[in-house]
Parts: C-alpha cells; structure tokens; sequence
C-alpha cells in the first residue's frame, strides 16, 4: 500500500482551490520551495493564478474541473473553507487531500462549529439557534441584548449577520431576511477587552508549529489591524495555545488553521470561530517569523518537517482595503519601513481587501500611533 505520510519534495505539483490573496500567497511560499501550482478560481488571471504556473477556470463546486484538477496535481489544498465538503471527499479518489474534510464539515456551518467547541472543553460565545421571529424574541430574552444575529453558513467580514444594540428599535424586515435563508444563530455580545488569534500548523506526522498569539483591532467587521506579540496576560496566553494545539489534534489538522478569539472585559475567553486555512491576522508572519504561516502550510500538506516559530521582530499589519489603496502607494516612497504587499486584484471596491502592510517595529504603541495618524486609514 502507498505511504501516504511519505514527504512531497520540490518539484512535484501543488493544486490549490481558490485564487484570491490566500492562495497567491501560497503559491509564493510553494514557488519558492521548487514546486509547482495550479489555481482553480472562475475568475481568469485572479491573483494567485497570476504567480502560480497554470490555472483551470472553473467554479469552486464544478465537480468535473476539480477531478482535473486533481488529476493534474500530487496534492491538493483549498485557501477558503466554503469549498465543498463532499466534492472534496470525492477528488480524495484522484490524488493526496492530506487536509480531509473534517476542519471543513466542523467549520462550514456555525452550529457544528459551536457544538464542537464546548464539546472538546472550551467555552463559546454564549448563543441559541433560532428558526423564526418568536424564538428570536426568546432568545435575545434569555441572552439579553446587545446580540449578534448570524446566519449559519457563510458570512465574512461582517457579511450575513446584524448587531442588535436595541431589541426595542430594530428593523424586523432584516431579521426575517436572514431567517428567510435558514436556521440562524444568535449571539451574546461580548463587552471585549480585546480580540486575539492564534495560527497553528501541522503535516501528517502530527508535528505542530504554533504561531505567537496576536491580537486583532476590526473596524466596521474588517480586520483593520493586527500586532504581534499580543499584549495579554500569560494566563490567557496559556490557555490560547492550549485551545490551538488541542483542537488542531481533534480536527486532525494538516496544513495551516487559526481560531479567533475574545476576552472580555473581566478576562474571560472564548473561542470565537475556527479558519481551517491561513488567515489574514497572520500576514504578518511573512516578515516577523522565521517561517510564515504560508510556508507553514505548504511544509504540513507536503508531510515536511515542521519548524519551531520564533518571533524575529514584532510586527504590525495594516489592511489596505479599496478606498486606501491609492493613497497608499503614493505614500510609499515616504516609508522605507512599510512591507508592502499588494494582491493585484482587478477591481478596486471600497472596504475590499487589497493588500496589506507590514512594520517591523522595536515598540508597537508608536508604530500603531503612526499608522492611525496617517490619514490614509482615515476613510
């Protein structure tokens, strides 16, 4: 029988599912290595195709496309869970899917996700699942307001879901409009003292690289940014990595994951939501790790050996979202100390991710004071 823990070497074919900044970040870190990509994105020339040696244009769920995809790679990634669980259950026939579909059947949908987070010991945001207006009316009663209504697939960024600060004044054509879409989830809304997150990669052997913890500012549901090393007490700093290296082993990571987190005001913790893929708070380890969480990834799919993390410098990273964007490049010739990454996508729309900045910094409360003096963030 094939060793399917045998190690993938240079040279030989990565396919990845998705062609946005994730997986043109990929297929950096996988050129670099020696090996080569092939993207599967309907979008012709989208951003990861345009660094990566081929590109099949297709849409995600096409099930033929996917099995040539497959045929045409010796393993095969995703850099977004929406993907599907059961077409990628069945590409498994044609080549190496070290990452499985469990990370995905846990994390595609919010109830599951949430099951499985109290289920393994940790404490999740405090929410119900409703199914129309009246058990809406009972749950913001038994959470109490502020809440957070979700639907239960999809959603980023803010997408698919409403804060409700007050049940009383509250439009109920929205509410419905969600509930029109299935089963949603209502939450509690936390009184945060801080949102953190915690990358942490893995190859088939089981051996883990966990990332330093970092800690996450988002303006109007975008990340708007991110520091590292978080400045959280080493209780909470314990038990973060203990969470990350406990649901990696029970979702059988292989490849990169994160899980997001708050701590409240009275230093509570809570899982928030898990990404099984890289994640953009972990831009930063690009410049501020000894390996990113990039390469990361490509070290776990291809069952390498998996590094110990060192934080060389501590960082911060800026999102560059639509309206910055400009701004920012003509900016660039004044910072000789931004890393500048843009993702070449071909339309800029506002709140839009475009691409981002890196700082390497020797005190991040004057690095982060810089960047939100600049104007640029300001719109």
């Amino acid at each position: 029988m094939k060793n399917l823990n045998k190690a993938l070497l240079p040279g030989k074919t990565i396919g990845i599912i998705g062609g946005g900044q994730l997986g043109q970040m990929m297929s950096f870190s996988a050129k670099e290595m020696g090996y080569k990509v092939i993207i599967l994105d309907p979008q012709e020339d989208c951003p990861a195709a345009q660094v990566s040696d081929g590109q099949i244009v297709a849409e995600y769920n096409d099930l033929d496309k996917l099995i040539e995809l497959a045929k045409a790679c010796d393993v095969l990634t995703y850099e977004f869970e929406n993907v599907d669980a059961e077409a990628i259950n069945e590409v498994k026939k044609y080549t190496r899917v070290p990452q499985g579909i469990k990370a995905l059947s846990v994390t595609q949908n919010r109830i599951s996700e949430k099951d499985f987070i109290t289920a393994s010991g940790f404490q999740a945001v405090p929410h119900v699942v409703i199914e129309n207006i009246f058990e809406y009316h009972r749950g913001v009663e038994k959470l109490g307001a502020p809440v957070i209504l979700k639907t239960i697939r999809g959603g980023y960024d803010g997408k698919g879901q409403i804060l409700i600060e007050d049940p009383e004044n509250v439009c109920y054509a929205d509410i419905e409009h969600l509930l029109m879409q299935g089963p949603c989830m209502l939450e509690k809304k936390i009184d945060l003292k801080q949102e953190v997150s915690v990358v942490v990669s893995a190859n088939s052997d089981g051996q883990k690289s966990i990332f330093p913890i970092i800690e996450n500012i988002h303006r109007h549901n975008i990340l708007h940014l991110s520091t590292c090393p978080a400045a959280i007490s080493e209780k909470s700093e314990q038990h973060i990595y203990q969470v990350g290296k406990t649901l990696a082993e029970k979702l059988e990571l292989v490849g990169t994951m994160c899980i997001e987190f708050f701590i409240s005001t009275d230093d509570e913790v809570y899982v928030n939501e898990i990404a099984p893929r890289p994640h953009n708070s972990g831009h930063l380890t690009i410049e501020a790790c000894n390996i990113s969480q990039f390469d990361a990834h490509i070290r776990g799919i291809c069952n390498l050996a998996m590094p110990e993390i060192e934080l060389l410098k501590p960082a911060a990273m800026v999102n560059l979202l639509g309206q910055h964007l400009e701004n920012a490049k003509q900016d660039l010739i004044n910072h000789p100390e931004w890393h500048f990454h843009d993702y070449g996508k071909d339309a800029v729309k506002e709140n839009r991710k475009m691409g981002h900045i890196t700082i390497l910094s020797t005190d991040l409360t004057v690095t982060k004071q810089s960047i939100e003096n600049n104007s640029i963030w300001d719109v």
